[in-house]
């Protein structure tokens, strides 16, 4: 909730450095792969991070109430952890005798509020607060102690919440892609669930949209929502030249169904045809991977690219920092956030709507995959949680070295029971953006760019590359243009 009064109070994290600090907000954090998201967050910032530093977890969910659920078993979950350490975290703190779990829960803190992508009003409300204001956790909490603080920057957001729009299964062509593709292929790639037409949000009255244009509800949950609100948090996402820092990460969450033939630039909402929660996938994938394009970049430029700092005033008797793309100095240069690309593999998520008793017969199929070879079925959320939480936690240098910004990066998982990321192959990309044969890949195991690979894939070629550019640069012109125009009609 946002403070009436924006008087800030010392929050536990002001007294180490900025660099013992590390925050991450994370959008439709109160289940499956959201929640999974938050937990391997805590479980790898304990492993890997200084005893002195903190953890600030800001999870997003539709309500109050769904928050403050959140905040309850993400703490619960942090004790868990502390009282049941890894040996390596023990014997970090001086072995047994030294090591208090009691220190280590006071290094975790869970920042929770509520967020509805598809109300634009509300989400540039909430992007205020953030940026300029102070902000709480929903009533509720006996001796809740992070109560009007400041949030002075976010590391890395994680853009997890998405809407599915699923009504349920074409049983036929179930059957009929079993018989003739395989289990391993059926349940990956699955061509045969049925969508009901997107919903339009013009039609809720809650939201206050006028009647045009149109803005339908899974393009706005999955990307547009997300796409605006990081417009809004770029002060919080951008650093100084002369900062110690990282570039703030934008970590997007994509789906390893978003094929070429669901997405319609000239339909970009995906208003006339089904397959929406797709289309947004496909759309995410576009605008990630061409954002640092030269035929992109003059689109892309306001969101990602440095700048600098221009305070203007934001309300009577105050200032604030915006951020504006002007002649660069030495004394004002910013540098702007970065953009990555994942995907959480195959995860039994309610998300798609299965009787209970199929339900326990898919995660069942999803075994089978899993035992045959495949390395996308990671089931879970923690385990779909891979991912991003390797984007969140990778030094910077590692990042800039792999190029990383030019993959989709899956969480995977072997029969093994290890986890790990695997490049994903993307139709027009190819894996990272070149022409790549995958028979050439001497690369051994579950990492091979053949393990996974879908069914009648094709090897990118040089004009699919150029042309997946030149579809980029309309897409962010797209996405520019209607963010400007909600908030002009919204007055923003």
């Amino acid at each position: 909730m946002v403070s009436a009064v924006p008087v800030a109070r010392p929050a536990p994290w002001e007294k180490v450095p900025d660099y013992d600090q590390l925050f991450v907000l994370i959008t439709g954090a109160n289940s499956g792969i959201g929640l999974g998201i938050a937990q391997r967050l805590i479980d790898e910032f304990l492993a890997t991070r200084s005893l002195t530093s903190h953890l600030i977890l800001l999870p997003t969910t539709r309500s109050a109430h769904k928050s403050l659920e959140t905040i309850r078993v993400l703490r619960a979950y942090a004790t868990a952890a502390a009282q049941k350490p890894a040996p390596v975290l023990r014997s970090r703190a001086g072995g047994a005798a030294a090591y208090r779990w009691q220190d280590t829960v006071a290094r975790i803190h869970v920042l929770s509020l509520p967020l509805d992508l598809c109300d634009l009003k509300g989400l540039y409300a909430f992007a205020d607060a953030l940026c300029g204001s102070t902000v709480s956790n929903p009533e509720g909490l006996p001796d809740e102690y992070l109560t009007n603080v400041r949030v002075p920057r976010l590391d890395s957001v994680v853009y997890n919440a998405a809407y599915g729009g699923w009504e349920g299964v074409n049983w036929g062509g179930a059957i009929k892609s079993f018989f003739t593709k395989g289990l391993l292929e059926t349940a990956t790639y699955p061509d045969f669930k049925t969508a009901l037409p997107t919903c339009i949000l013009n039609e809720r009255s809650s939201y206050g949209y006028p009647e045009k244009p149109l803005l339908g509800e899974v393009f706005t949950a999955c990307t547009f929502g997300h796409y605006c609100l990081t417009h809004k948090l770029r002060p919080l996402l951008t650093r100084p030249r002369s900062s110690v820092l990282p570039p703030g990460r934008i970590i997007w969450s994509s789906s390893i169904e978003a094929h070429r033939n669901t997405f319609d630039v000239d339909d970009i909402q995906c208003l006339t045809h089904p397959a929406a929660y797709e289309s947004a996938k496909r759309l995410t994938d576009i605008l990630c991977l061409t954002s640092t394009l030269p035929h992109v970049r003059p689109y892309a430029q306001s969101l990602l690219h440095d700048a600098t700092a221009c305070t203007t005033p934001s309300r009577p008797g105050s200032k604030s920092t915006d951020v504006k793309d002007t002649t660069k100095s030495e004394d004002t240069a910013l540098v702007g956030p970065r953009m990555y690309l994942s995907h959480p593999g195959i995860v039994a998520s309610t998300l798609f709507p299965l009787p209970a008793f199929l339900f326990w017969l898919y995660q069942f199929a999803l075994v089978l995959c899993r035992w045959a070879g495949s390395p996308w079925h990671t089931s879970t959320g923690y385990r779909g949680a891979y991912a991003p939480v390797w984007l969140t936690m990778q030094e910077q240098s590692i990042l800039d070295e792999l190029a990383a910004e030019r993959i989709k990066w899956g969480s995977a998982y072997d029969r093994a029971g290890d986890s790990f990321v695997k490049p994903t192959e993307v139709e027009d990309w190819g894996w990272q953006g070149e022409v790549e044969d995958p028979e050439e890949d001497d690369t051994t195991g579950s990492l091979n760019k053949k393990c996974g690979r879908r069914y009648g894939a094709r090897t990118v070629t040089r004009e699919q590359l150029l042309g997946m550019e030149e579809l980029g640069a309309k897409c962010w012109r797209e996405m520019e243009r209607m963010r400007t125009q909600w908030e002009e009609i919204l007055e923003l």
